[in-house]
């Protein structure tokens, strides 16, 4: 991992609409820019930060992809999210003023640094950029909301559904194919995010493919039919269990 000083100008990064408000004047974008002046590099299977570590920044991914994780009581790594370009990582941390949680790059990744005092200063200044924020930890927690829906009220098949319809829905958010996508996590990444036992992932993704809902080659994914994974996350599929 490497730590760079090179300028960063949001104003003419392709993912501004995504990680910073939109309706700032050029004067308030200038500063916005000069908050953001570091980009960071962090290699695949690299932390970008350990649960522990002093909270000084957010981070807005660039490129790459990340996982989450939280290490439990008898020592075992629980995936608790994962994150893409355009989005923001480090929210963790704030309550504390400590991390809670390890960010660790599923692949060669870059992020924006933003300190997170000088993020606070300029928020008090530019009610936008305050309330972007605001909504980005609000995005936090109703997304924490769901991932609870998740684990505690649907079956295997719903959550793989659920989960592959939100990932490429996001993906396509950042122009991507809105069928086809090379996932970036093991299965057993996404068993513990899920809450699956590795063979039932496995079984799951082959029912899916049986079914000719989904493709599926290695880490290669095509949506077939996004209506029949719909249909199974809203309690519809044609067998009803």
């Amino acid at each position: 991992m490497d730590l760079h000083s090179i300028k960063v100008a949001c104003s003419s990064c392709n993912l501004r609409e995504l990680c910073i408000p939109v309706g700032l004047n050029p004067g308030e974008m200038e500063q916005l820019d000069n908050l953001i002046a570091n980009r960071r590099r962090v290699r695949r299977g690299a932390a970008l930060f350990a649960a522990g570590d002093a909270f000084t920044s957010l981070y807005a991914v660039r490129s790459g992809f990340f996982k989450t994780s939280v290490t439990t009581a008898d020592g075992r790594d629980q995936v608790t999210g994962f994150q893409m370009a355009g989005e923001i990582l480090g929210l963790d941390g704030i309550v504390q003023d400590k991390h809670s949680c390890s960010a660790i790059a599923l692949e060669d990744a870059e992020v924006c640094v933003l300190p997170f005092d000088k993020l606070e200063q300029l928020s008090r200044e530019f009610s936008a950029l305050q309330h972007h924020v605001h909504r980005i930890m609000s995005r936090e927690i109703v997304r924490d909301q769901g991932v609870m829906l998740l684990l505690g009220s649907m079956r295997a098949e719903e959550r793989l559904a659920a989960f592959l319809l939100n990932l490429v829905q996001r993906l396509h958010a950042r122009g991507f194919s809105k069928s086809e996508m090379v996932l970036r996590m093991t299965r057993e990444e996404i068993g513990s995010y899920l809450g699956m036992k590795l063979e039932t992932v496995s079984r799951t993704f082959s029912r899916f493919q049986d079914d000719g809902i989904i493709e599926v080659k290695q880490r290669y994914v095509r949506i077939l039919d996004p209506d029949a994974l719909g249909a199974i996350v809203n309690h519809a599929s044609p067998d009803g269990d």
